[in-house]
């Protein structure tokens, strides 16, 4: 059974229950009114009866004055002597006919008081009410009083007519509006189940429209909000996605070549008669492109430590001048070869990080300067602040254009594809530059113009942050 249903069914019954009780107690609070106000209003009447009778002379007249009385009054009048026996009873029905003695019991109790005494036994249909009278002008000293119970009953029956058809009318009002009542409690709960399932299977672009300040606008708020976080979620692990299958096919390509160039020198170095300087050369090939690949596996290591190992780095308090001399005494004769000026700065600053992770960036920035650089100078200075150190790699290289700043950073991503495999890059260099420095919590920034140069700075802390 649906929801709207069950909630239909649930107002009915309820409503329905709920106008069935109040009428029934209704129609029997009505009822003990009606009984109550009859035995009240029998004892008043009683009490004037019993004058008119005793002022009624016993002639010509007495039975028709006495006929009158009931008429007017509505009751059975019975008349007794003295004796409890019946001399007069008005008006005459052969199926309500009144005892010919009153017991005696009921005469001394009449003697004793001369209050009305009220009969209302519930196994009789009638309601009798008993007063002694004394009159000079005729026999009677007690005087019965007595109504059908159905008379006074009798208004009770268009009551309950009125009662029964406003408790039908206001069912089939009830169920009308019970169902009107589900449907709109229910719509913004089917909606919900709806949305739910959509976004349960995948359709994540799914949207409520619940315009509604209750709990269901805030539910479908929620669900609205999950949809977008999902939808968000899934574009971004669709981006990882790619970007890992890039990243892969990059891997896989970049091992390719140089294993292909490998097996081309290992294929020319047997065959037979090769010249010396032949086997030189293509051993050197060999061992360029070994190395190569252990540059990959070894900058592959670093991201992947990066990734996933907390204790990527260890910093310690340190000289800055001892990391860029070493940097200085690895890279200077190559610069040399290249004629180009390599000037550091000599600056002593005590710094906070790892100098390990630190040489290895600047290994890359300044090695990276190198290869792009064909002449001029590479200059590495050290700026110090009150809190921390800007470090800047500046060289006269060919430069980087605007459209690559953007994506410089990203793995495997190269400005010239081949001259960068040219030159023995591996694509990571950049990347492991700003894994190491992101760790640090700091970053990488460049600016470069195409034929001028380009500019690498980052900071570094003086002292541990507290």
């Amino acid at each position: 059974m649906s929801i709207r249903a069950k909630l239909a069914w649930t107002f009915i019954i309820l409503l329905i229950f709920g106008i069935t009780a109040i009428s029934s107690y209704s129609i029997l609070f009505i009822r003990n009114y009606l009984l109550e106000e009859g035995e009240q209003q029998i004892i008043s009447d009683t009490e004037w009866l019993s004058i008119t009778i005793e002022n009624l002379r016993q002639d010509e007249m007495f039975e028709t004055n006495l006929n009158e009385a009931a008429r007017t009054s509505g009751y059975q009048i019975s008349i007794y002597d003295e004796s409890g026996v019946l001399f007069a009873s008005v008006p005459y029905h052969e199926d309500v006919q009144a005892p010919d003695r009153l017991a005696d019991e009921r005469r001394a109790e009449l003697r004793a008081s001369s209050n009305v005494q009220l009969i209302d036994d519930a196994e009789t249909e009638r309601l009798m009410a008993y007063k002694g009278v004394q009159s000079d002008e005729n026999p009677a000293q007690y005087l019965q009083v007595s109504i059908e119970k159905d008379q006074i009953y009798a208004p009770i029956k268009t009551i309950r007519w009125i009662i029964y058809t406003g408790m039908f009318i206001s069912m089939g009002l009830v169920i009308l509006v019970s169902v009107l009542f589900s449907r709109y409690i229910s719509r913004p709960i089917i909606q919900l189940e709806s949305a739910a399932r959509d976004i349960a299977g995948g359709n994540v672009d799914r949207t409520l429209d619940l315009d509604r300040d209750d709990e269901f606008g805030t539910l479908a708020r929620s669900l609205n909000r999950m949809a977008d976080r999902l939808r968000a979620d899934n574009e971004e692990v669709k981006r990882l996605y790619d970007k890992q299958r890039q990243f892969f096919a990059d891997i896989t390509h970049e091992i390719r070549n140089p294993l292909h160039t490998i097996s081309g020198s290992l294929e020319m170095l047997q065959i037979d008669g090769l010249d010396k300087e032949k086997k030189t050369q293509y051993l050197e090939t060999a061992s360029r492109q070994t190395e190569r690949i252990n540059r990959l596996f070894k900058d592959l290591v670093t991201l992947q430590r990066y990734d996933s190992d907390s204790y990527f780095i260890e910093k310690k308090s340190f000289d800055m001048a001892m990391v860029l001399d070493d940097v200085e005494q690895l890279y200077k004769s190559w610069a040399d070869e290249k004629g180009i000026s390599l000037e550091f700065d000599e600056t002593s600053v005590t710094v906070f990080a790892d100098p390990n992770k630190i040489e290895q960036v600047l290994e890359n920035l300044v090695s990276n300067a190198i290869k792009y650089t064909n002449e001029g100078e590479i200059n590495l200075n050290i700026t110090e602040r009150e809190t921390d150190v800007i470090i800047e790699v500046q060289d006269t290289g060919i430069g980087i254009s605007e459209d690559h700043l953007k994506r410089l950073f990203d793995r495997f991503y190269r400005t010239d594809k081949a001259r960068s495999r040219d030159k023995g890059g591996t694509g990571l260099g950049l990347a492991v530059v700003k894994s190491i420095l992101n760790a640090h919590g700091s970053d990488i920034d460049v600016e470069s113009e195409p034929g001028k140069g380009s500019r690498f700075w980052f900071t570094l802390p003086k002292q541990e942050s507290a």
